[in-house]
């Protein structure tokens, strides 16, 4: 078993590793990575990288290929025709639907004509929103994977068998991939975060984490991001009330109320709506972002707030829309992207005075999300948040429990499965390294069963 860490061992995103058994290759996501981003959205992309787009864009708005490149934003996976692997990739999986592991597929599929991409229901919506998006054509299937199946693929060397494992995440459908192959099982861990409370849908699939440890896993392949962390992160049920405290607060308000997250983040929206509806508002969801999760999900009837939510896309809409707001504050409760202070986001447009839209003292503005640690981050969102606390808008922020486990949900799920080597990942050396140390708690030998890699790297196993 032969793995090539192409993007995500050098910095948190572009997620992108390549398994090779003998005359066999199968890639593991293809991640988007922009600079100051951890958890890349949709907004992330789309609104935050507008200055990036007005130095490469074309004229239909896409995103060039070699630019893309250029810019460090796509992984670099011209490493595959180096050492003559490209020829042979059988399949692509993707674990989850955040742009950091699929956002890259439309930019790079052209290069692996024909082959089939597996991913789980609302991964596969949220591509093809994607793929449609930026008019892209491709002749690769994209093969739907329920949770907690499997998908045989013949190869040239052997039969393989791809298993969706459930588990969750700050996103729905996610799933960890286990390739078995006959060198053993490769897992792919990524992203790692066990909630036993989640507030849509099940917890993670223990029972067959527990089976798998039984049959030799090769390799694990693991989200590091937090392993320098003990603090276990808090579950998205602690989310849940955290929202609804923050609503509680204002309810009775007569002013307006603006709520802003990550778009895929469906379970947060979930209860944003489920609270929001007690303030008898009319609740509106604002921009193209929004649009493509939450419409991915009501396709997939993954959508519990379905009918209690309008979803308004286009620029002109919401510039009409946001006139209604201004004249009647009380009357709407408004979601929309712009947690981050991204750039062009609509919340920045409304914060520098473009939209028709402006707030005011006594308006509410809940952030249910964190500042992402980064330097570009936290300036943006200071700069926007000491302007509308001088206007005199009431914020609450952090609302939010974050998606990445720590180091006991690291320990839990090497307990579990008991590879026999392990390989952090999913962030910088120096964010993913501390996996090492605590893989020696548990009896791993750097260099011999943990291993430390960089992008661009073979590990020969």
């Amino acid at each position: 078993m032969e793995i090539c860490t192409i993007g995500g061992f050098n910095e948190v995103g572009k997620n992108m590793t390549a398994v090779k058994i003998n005359e066999d290759v199968f890639i593991f996501d293809i991640g988007l990575y922009i600079p100051g981003i951890v958890e890349l959205q949709e907004e992330s992309f789309v609104e935050y990288a507008s200055n990036l787009k007005k130095g490469i864009a074309k004229k239909n708005n896409s995103y060039p290929e070699q630019k893309l490149r250029e810019f460090g934003a796509v992984p670099d996976d011209t490493i595959l025709d180096k050492i003559g692997w490209k020829e042979k990739v059988r399949a692509i999986f993707i674990s989850h639907a955040h742009l950091d592991h699929v956002g890259g597929v439309p930019y790079l599929i052209h290069r692996y004509p024909g082959i089939p991409v597996f991913a789980t229901p609302f991964t596969i919506k949220v591509l093809e929103a994607i793929l449609e998006g930026e008019k892209i054509k491709f002749n690769n299937p994209l093969k739907i994977v329920q949770s907690n199946s499997s998908y045989n693929i013949k190869g040239k060397s052997g039969n393989y068998t791809a298993e969706f494992v459930h588990t969750t995440h700050s996103t729905i459908d996610c799933a960890f991939v286990a390739l078995h192959t006959p060198e053993g099982i490769f897992f792919y861990g990524l992203d790692l975060k066990f909630d036993n409370h989640p507030t849509i849908g099940p917890p993670p699939n223990y029972k067959r984490l527990s089976e798998l440890g039984k049959k030799n896993v090769k390799a694990l392949l693991l989200d590091a991001l937090y392993s320098g962390v003990e603090k276990k992160p808090g579950s998205e049920t602690i989310a849940k009330h955290l929202v609804q405290e923050a609503i509680s607060k204002i309810k009775y308000s007569k002013k307006a109320i603006f709520a802003t997250t990550f778009a895929s983040h469906i379970e947060r929206l979930n209860s944003i709506v489920e609270f929001g509806k007690k303030t008898n508002r009319q609740i509106v969801f604002l921009g193209r972002s929004m649009y493509k999760y939450v419409n991915a999900a009501i396709e997939l009837k993954k959508c519990p707030f379905k009918k209690d939510v309008q979803l308004i896309k286009y620029r002109k809409q919401v510039e009409s829309f946001l006139k209604k707001v201004e004249k009647d504050r009380d009357k709407y409760l408004v979601v929309c992207t712009g947690h981050q202070a991204e750039e062009n986001s609509i919340l920045d447009r409304i914060v520098r005075g473009d939209m028709p839209f402006k707030f005011a003292e006594g308006d509410n503005l809940i952030f249910a999300s964190s500042v992402i640690p980064a330097p570009v981050n936290i300036a943006a969102r200071d700069k926007m948040d000491n302007k509308l606390r001088r206007i005199g808008v009431r914020l609450q922020t952090d609302i939010h429990v974050h998606g990445h486990g720590s180091r006991e949900d690291m320990r839990d799920i090497i307990r579990l499965l008991k590879p026999k080597n392990i390989i952090p990942a999913h962030g910088s050396l120096q964010q993913i390294s501390p996996l090492i140390e605590l893989s020696s708690e548990l009896g791993y030998k750097f260099g011999e069963s943990s291993h430390l890699t960089s992008n661009g790297k073979v590990l020969k196993l």
